[in-house]
């Protein structure tokens, strides 16, 4: 039997209890598990840098679900979408990076609650 034969019978038999194909509900359900591992995380750390990647974990939850609904409803304006997310994640990267850097010199610490006065 030729390899080309194999692939042939492999491809036409069934799967019978074998992998199931992905749809929508499960890139929905990894979505929301990674935004509220983003959520659990920015709400009880309370290192600056650890909320940030917790906030870019959220972004990007909310891409991988606006693009598993451009791919559902075979129109690309999540991915669209996700494009622009991505350029706002990048300039806020850019700022949150740039304040933390300063922050750490005036008080020498990340720690969030060592900055609760700045609160008005």
């Amino acid at each position: 039997m030729s390899i080309s034969s194999l692939a042939a019978l492999a491809a036409a038999a069934p799967l019978e209890g074998g992998l199931r194909q992905v749809t929508l509900y499960h890139y929905l359900f990894v979505s929301a598990a990674m935004f509220c591992l983003g959520v659990v995380g920015f709400l009880t750390r309370r290192n600056l840098i650890i909320m940030f990647l917790c906030t870019e974990l959220m972004f990007q939850a909310a891409g991988l679900a606006l693009i598993a609904f451009g791919r559902y409803h075979l129109n690309f304006t999540g991915d669209v979408f996700v494009i622009f997310v991505l350029t706002i994640a990048a300039a806020e990267a850019a700022l949150a990076l740039a304040l933390v850097v300063l922050l750490f010199r005036r008080k020498e610490t990340l720690d969030a609650s060592a900055w609760a006065e700045l609160r008005g």
